[in-house]
């Protein structure tokens, strides 16, 4: 059995992704894995927080290599989505390249380009969102993956700053923003674009209940480390992005409920 050694890049304050990632990939059937943390300071999601966590990054790529990881994910989505159309690619191949200068061929993900990735993989165009982030930096997000080509048909930013209060964001708030949202013409909801708003234990339900395929920032990492170690994209329990049909950027469709 593969085993893939994963570096994370969190912020200080993040408890979810280091918990909901293993347990994702922990089901699957045809690798082990293990997760290595480096962590930038962070409380506040703000754009002067956000600001000062990215200054963070090189020290923990650096702290990472040391681990020598077969990949390394950035885990926190807003930070890139606020510098801008395209900055998931830029940082991720700014990481590449301090990673290649000191010998390391890990490869590079982040968050952001993770949840843009498992989106055209279930061929949606037209989605919905539910975020935590203060209205400001809930917009800069929805202009990011609007560049990115996505039509957001609408949107809930529950408004939360304080990073470790988004950590106990109940799953019941969740979704009733998910409920109120309109799916009309809808192919995909994120339910959680934020590695740190818990919503794992929320997909396959969403997903029966809504009658779209849900993803969220969690499962989408797991979709991308799935993808780029070349192994099997189909992890039980996590929604319709990670079944094997998924694979091939086919679109999926979910019978509704009754």
């Amino acid at each position: 059995m593969k085993h893939v050694r994963v570096g994370l890049v969190v912020p200080s304050s993040n408890v979810t992704v280091e918990t909901e990632l293993p347990a994702i990939l922990a089901r699957h059937p045809g690798a082990s894995f293990s997760f290595h943390s480096s962590r930038m300071r962070m409380a506040k999601v703000s754009p002067e927080g956000l600001a000062a966590m990215n200054a963070q990054r090189e020290r923990c790529v650096i702290e990472l290599g040391d681990a020598s990881p077969d990949l390394i994910l950035y885990a926190c989505l807003v930070a890139i989505m606020a510098g801008g159309p395209d900055e998931h690619r830029r940082v991720e191949g700014l990481v590449a390249e301090q990673l290649a200068t000191g010998g390391s061929e890990a490869l590079v993900r982040s968050s952001a380009g993770a949840l843009v990735e498992g989106l055209h993989a279930l061929g949606a165009r037209r989605i919905g969102l539910v975020m935590p982030y203060m209205r400001p930096l809930a917009e800069q997000v929805v202009a990011y993956l609007t560049a990115e080509g996505f039509q957001i048909a609408d949107w809930r930013a529950l408004e939360v700053e304080d990073n470790r209060e988004v950590g106990c964001i109940p799953g019941g708030r969740v979704m009733a923003a998910a409920r109120s949202l309109d799916l009309a013409g809808v192919d995909a909801v994120v339910i959680s674009a934020c590695v740190q708003m818990p919503s794992l234990a929320l997909v396959e339900a969403a997903e029966q209940e809504l009658g779209v395929p849900v993803i969220s920032a969690a499962t989408s990492g797991a979709y991308s480390v799935l993808k780029a170690c070349g192994l099997p994209l189909t992890v039980p329990g996590a929604g319709s992005l990670l079944r094997s049909d998924a694979d091939a950027d086919a679109a999926v469709t979910v019978a509704p409920s009754i």
